[in-house]
């Protein structure tokens, strides 16, 4: 531990001991040594935490920094053009900061492996100059005792580094970020602290640890649906796992394959906002599904958050409204195009920008309804359409003036309307994350025919669990696809950063 005296602070900082940069050829090396300096600098904070009072008054501020990684390139050299991440544009150096590195060790192997392959340099391991928040560096689930903070006559920020929220942005994201003259440029889409501030978010919204988030993520806008992947999550368990290795649900409750029951007894006691349910395989190839309520608030909000993960596809399973007299109620919409009337993202993705399909999720998607439901070919067209969805943020769009909303819905040619799949399409494309939606229609109000309970109930029974196999099919087919095809360079801009 050192020891150094800043000016215009009362008191000293106490930091750990300096740490020497360290040059790689081999990503494995590379990332052990991030995670080795990661552990080292957050215990650090965490002792420090955990001895306050018990020394007597504290006499220093403590402050631990983030690992970060760094290349130096110095050639234009062309690298496989099939390729959407995993090289960088220009010469000059690049460097991202680092959190959990064993959370990501898979993903960090990954993209600094290919940048090895594909530019010949080497990676610096080296520490940043962006402290780490106290309130990031306890493991999840830490419990911490409130008496020793109390223990201190200081506040606790004048102790510790807090979140800063003025760094913690989505800018590189958004292509927005330029670098001062002289500095780096940014070699991944967030930083460590916008990682963290999500990896927080998400057990708060998902009561579910980010451990168990996998790689292929279905979202939901129904209880139903919810019900029955359990139903199929359990019976995939039951019967001995089918390659996936574990069942998650909210709490953390785990239920491995084999088993018919969870390991322990505990129960949650209330559902969080969004709860997520995980059916997991080796390396997070398996599949996550998040029940986000209904608006375009909730699906900008996980969306946000289960981004920095990077997920290799996202899809939106839901409800909507046929806008087509030829449509019935059951039959499937695929979203080949969106309206954005959601408002949710317009500060960071302007509605000028399209939102393309992406040939992979729609081939994909068009494969698994195939399958589940027989139909194939020219027959298809018999319970599903292709074409444009419209996203709005008023749920009672229809008790407005039907003159405006209706002749935008015709001039768009929308053939369905709901409140999130724009919405998570768009983020998938801010995000580069691959996106798709496949909707069920349950009502349409332009024609008349809205649901009643009776009816209700007896949709609900015929096409959940059918709707909810093509989406779990669908995820599998992408799953059994190499990434590097699987992230298209569509959603890439002029100036990405190398990684995925």
């Amino acid at each position: 531990m050192t020891q150094r005296i800043y000016p215009f602070s009362i008191l000293s900082v106490s930091t750990p001991e300096p740490f020497e940069p360290q040059v790689f050829d081999d990503p494995v090396q590379a990332v052990d040594c991030l995670e080795a300096l990661y552990e080292r600098n957050t215990r650090f904070l965490c002792d420090a935490f955990r001895t306050l009072g018990r020394d007597g008054p504290a006499t220093a501020r403590f402050r631990a920094c983030y690992p970060q990684v760094s290349i130096e390139t110095s050639s234009f050299g062309h690298v496989d053009s099939r390729l959407s991440y995993g090289y960088v544009s220009s010469p000059g150096v690049y460097t991202t900061t680092i959190t959990r590195p064993k959370l990501f060790r898979h993903y960090l192997k990954e993209q600094l492996g290919l940048l090895m392959r594909n530019h010949g340099v080497t990676v610096t391991v080296s520490e940043s100059a962006t402290p780490i928040p106290l309130h990031f560096a306890f493991d999840e689930g830490a419990h911490v005792e409130a008496g020793a903070a109390e223990a201190s006559d200081l506040p606790l920020r004048d102790l510790f580094d807090a979140p800063d929220l003025t760094t913690t942005d989505d800018e590189i994201a958004n292509g927005s970020y330029e670098p001062g003259p002289g500095e780096p440029s940014p070699l991944a889409p967030f930083t460590a602290q916008r990682i963290d501030y999500s990896l927080a978010r998400l057990s708060h919204y998902t009561a579910t640890s980010a451990n168990h988030f996998q790689n292929f993520v279905l979202f939901t806008n129904y209880q139903f649906y919810i019900d029955e992947f359990c139903a199929w999550a359990r019976q995939q368990m039951a019967e001995g796992g089918n390659g996936y290795t574990h069942f998650v649900e909210p709490g953390n409750i785990i239920t491995p394959a084999g088993a018919t029951q969870p390991e322990t007894d505990s129960v949650l006691g209330r559902l969080p906002q969004m709860p997520a349910y995980h059916i997991k395989k080796k390396g997070h190839g398996g599949i996550t599904m998040v029940n986000i309520g209904v608006g375009p608030s909730n699906a900008k909000t996980i969306t946000d958050h289960i981004a920095v993960l990077r997920p290799h596809a996202w899809l939106m399973l839901g409800h909507c409204a046929g806008l087509r007299n030829s449509q019935r109620l059951g039959d499937y919409v695929l979203a080949h195009a969106y309206v954005r009337e959601d408002h949710v993202l317009d500060d960071d993705l302007p509605v000028w920008v399209p939102i393309p399909a992406l040939a992979e999720i729609q081939v994909a998607l068009e494969e698994a309804v195939e399958e589940v439901t027989g139909y194939e070919g020219y027959d298809l067209k018999r319970i599903m359409r292709t074409g444009t969805v419209a996203t709005i943020d008023n749920r009672n769009w229809e008790l407005r003036d039907q003159r405006g909303p209706v002749k935008r819905l015709s001039q768009s040619r929308a053939i369905a309307l709901d409140m999130e799949s724009a919405t998570i399409a768009a983020n998938g494309f801010r995000f580069r994350v691959p996106y798709g939606t496949l909707l069920c229609v349950s009502d349409k109000p332009l024609h008349g025919e809205l649901k009643l309970p009776g009816m209700a109930t007896a949709f609900y029974r015929t096409q959940v669990n059918q709707h909810l196999r093509i989406g779990i099919r669908t995820m599998e087919i992408l799953a059994g696809m190499p990434s590097a095809e699987l992230h298209s360079r569509k959603l890439r801009s002029f100036f990405e950063t190398a990684f995925q």
